[in-house]
């Protein structure tokens, strides 16, 4: 049996944004919230007008089980008004059912196991994971929400005691910088610190995103 997805923000709530879809354009991406930013750069930077973007919230990313009905709705909710849909998402901890649903549902979706690996770029990200395993991963959005992402939800901020349990076999956190911002780069590197691993920035900018975008 199905779970009831998370509540979708409404489009006067998407407007306030920026974020609602605008009736006749072609094609729509319904994208996780954590990609927001990087998809309406692109989106500007290459004059993707033809594109417009609605986006789940992030946090979804604490339930994966609950990704692929949210996707689905948001699909059937805006299926009429467009001609194209394209899921900017990757499995995300879905263990493969984001991508049977979008199967289902005769849409596209971004190829990867999760958002790191198509900023750092997929073929790379895989080349590296022997030698990467022990490294816990931050993007410029998890820099941003740190507490909100990681250091709540890990109840670290009521128990700090549990951070040596929980990262016993990491040795480092690598942050994945989108954009060349030193005040970014100094919070995580006060994540780092307070995750006691030892730091890595490494300057992806957008990655497969891009490609995958213009794609649609």
């Amino acid at each position: 049996m199905r779970k009831t997805p998370a509540p979708l923000p409404d489009d006067d709530t998407l407007a306030r944004h920026g974020l609602a879809p605008r009736g006749g354009a072609r094609v729509l991406l319904i994208a996780c919230g954590a990609l927001a930013r990087e998809i309406l750069a692109l989106r500007s930077a290459n004059g993707w007008d033809h594109l417009d973007l609605t986006c789940l919230p992030a946090n979804l990313h604490l339930w994966p089980d609950r990704i692929p009905d949210a996707v689905a709705w948001a699909v059937q909710r805006h299926r009429a008004d467009y001609d194209r849909i394209f899921v900017v998402y990757a499995d995300c901890g879905t263990g493969g059912l984001l991508q049977a649903r979008c199967a289902e549902l005769g849409v596209e979706m971004v190829a990867g196991p999760h958002c790191y690996a198509f900023f750092d770029g997929t073929a790379q990200f895989a080349a590296r994971a022997e030698t990467e395993f022990s490294a816990f991963y931050l993007t410029d959005f998890l820099v941003r929400q740190f507490d909100a992402f990681v250091w709540r939800p890990m109840g670290l901020d009521r128990h700090p005691e549990l951070r040596d349990s929980y990262f016993a076999h990491y040795d480092r956190l690598i942050y994945l910088a989108q954009t060349d911002a030193p005040d970014l780069d100094a919070l995580a590197q006060d994540a780092a610190a307070r995750l006691g691993l030892r730091y890595e920035r490494r300057f992806t900018g957008y990655g497969d995103l891009a490609g995958a975008l213009a794609q649609a």
